[in-house]
């Protein structure tokens, strides 16, 4: 008996030429719509799809391969005899390879069609013979990537592995799954559908996030873990959407770090730079002048920014790009790049230079996920305002001034990237003495008062939660902190109070606190 394909396409790259293959290999081509007619104008012989089913395609293409003459051809197995009984007593004949392409959904909303056109492009018949192909894998050949037409006449001309037909099937199960997700996704965007035990429409009952592969790692955290990185659909504005424009390829922690230095320049609507180093700020500062705030941003621990990550949340210009040269860094991302820059940055082989133009004061609503096995914590991620004047309450005698309460609403917005407990002392816009991390607020203290060195006389403090004892007031106003911001609730604020009013300081409380862990 004759072998037949089943050949129908969206994207008709290299289809031509797989169809006169298989013709050579002694295979009938079925059609339909437009890859039929784009195979006969090649002068390859096709049968339509109607042809083969009796029945014309009808409600405008709708509804035309979902019929029992496909599907029974497509799912019948070989080796069992009632099987292809059934076949020929119904005069249906097998079929033994498809290759289809799914209508362009994601393509049609990415290109900002009305919902209308979007529904029209979620392929039905498509998926389905995608499908009941690859469950009869080992009979049939399933092809959903024009990438695996040469592969597959390779292998027809010589013998078909299981395992080739393996790796057929799996990629058209998670092709069919992914396009269905993409429709998923674009649904919940679009018309809000949330379940009604979701509170405030943001936790849903259940979800399908998709993400897809971008770029293998080297490795992950440690050369033995396997890694890759992979982009949310849907997502298309966001850090994902970098582009790397010179350097060695990006590790796992080069890019986890990139994101931790973007969350905090994203903080400020004010030329801003942070530099990270194992995923902690080692180096925060804002400027008039991005140069400048890169300075300072270095100024703030110069150690610690060696072979770290710098974000820079405007246009790296020359004069800037001449100061970032002269410390060894392992990424660089930007909004942008000038060709002078460019120039200049480029003379390190090795270095990293990433442009994102989603970095600049962007708010990130998303849902926040922390893997632990067998399951999936998740949260609203952290977007609330750091540091509403309007709602600061203010227990001290002594109020902060518009000065310091400047800098301490930047000092706020620095200690909320930092891992708790967390403590950031902050002066003209740098942020001098980091510490987080540590399993009691006292060490972070004493941690941040050392980092911050002589230059803490005359500076601020913010802190992630509240002070459990007075004893880091203390400590702090002794070293030589002018005012202090805190979110408060302690049962023994009143201590804290005390020791600033004691001591002449003003300290706020913002009513909110925020752990990282």
């Amino acid at each position: 008996m004759k072998k037949r394909a089943l050949l129908s396409v969206s994207d008709k790259t290299g289809i031509v030429e797989f169809a006169k293959k298989l013709v050579g290999l002694g295979y009938e081509i079925i059609s339909t719509g437009g890859t039929a007619e784009a195979l006969k104008k090649a002068n390859i012989a096709v049968v339509k799809v109607s042809d083969v089913t009796g029945f014309d395609e009808i409600l405008d293409g709708r509804v035309k391969t979902l019929h029992p003459k496909i599907h029974a051809g497509l799912l019948a197995r070989r080796e069992l005899k009632e099987h292809m009984d059934c076949l020929n007593k119904l005069n249906i004949a097998p079929i033994d390879l498809v290759a289809i392409n799914l209508y362009p959904f994601k393509q049609t909303i990415e290109s900002g069609a009305d919902f209308e056109t979007a529904v029209e492009n979620i392929d039905i018949g498509g998926p389905a013979m995608l499908r009941s192909a690859a469950k009869n894998y080992k009979s049939v050949l399933s092809i959903c990537d024009p990438n695996d037409y040469e592969k597959a006449v390779n292998a027809l001309q010589t013998s078909v592995s299981d395992e080739f037909r393996l790796r057929l099937m799996q990629k058209v199960y998670s092709h069919t799954g992914l396009y269905d997700i993409a429709i998923s996704v674009y649904l919940n965007k679009q018309l809000g559908f949330v379940a009604p035990e979701s509170k405030n429409g943001i936790l849903p009952f259940g979800f399908r996030p998709s993400f897809e592969r971008d770029l293998f790692l080297r490795y992950g955290e440690n050369p033995h873990q396997q890694a890759a990185f992979y982009v949310e659909k849907g997502a298309e504005d966001s850090f994902s959407n970098f582009e790397q424009l010179h350097g060695k390829g990006l590790s796992f922690l080069n890019i986890y770090d990139a994101y931790a230095a973007v969350s905090v320049v994203r903080e400020f609507s004010e030329p801003a730079v942070c530099i990270i180093k194992h995923a902690t700020p080692c180096g925060v500062a804002i400027d008039n002048d991005i140069t400048a705030a890169y300075k300072k941003a270095l100024g703030c621990d110069s150690v610690s920014a060696f072979g770290g990550i710098a974000a820079l949340n405007r246009k790296v210009v020359k004069n800037c790009a001449i100061e970032l040269s002269k410390t060894f860094l392992e990424v660089v991302i930007a909004l942008d790049f000038d060709d002078d820059a460019l120039s200049i940055l480029k003379e390190k082989p090795n270095l990293r230079i990433v442009k994102l133009p989603a970095i600049i004061n962007k708010e990130q609503n998303y849902l926040d996920f922390k893997r632990v096995e067998g399951g999936l914590l998740v949260q609203q991620n952290d977007n609330k305002l750091v540091f509403d004047k309007d709602n600061l309450v203010c227990p001290t005698k002594k109020k902060p001034s518009e000065e310091e309460l400047k800098e301490l609403e930047f000092a706020m917005k620095v200690v909320k990237h930092v891992k708790s407990n967390a403590i950031v002392i902050a002066k003209n816009n740098m942020a001098i003495g980091i510490c987080g991390g540590q399993t009691s607020r006292i060490a972070s203290v004493k941690m941040a008062i050392e980092r911050a060195g002589e230059s803490i006389k005359g500076a601020v403090v913010a802190s992630d939660a509240f002070f459990p004892f007075s004893d880091c007031v203390s400590m702090l106003i002794d070293a030589g902190v002018k005012a202090i911001v805190q979110p408060g609730g302690s049962v023994r604020d009143e201590d804290s109070i005390k020791v600033c009013d004691e001591k002449g300081i003003g300290m706020v409380l913002t009513g909110s606190r925020h752990f990282r862990h």
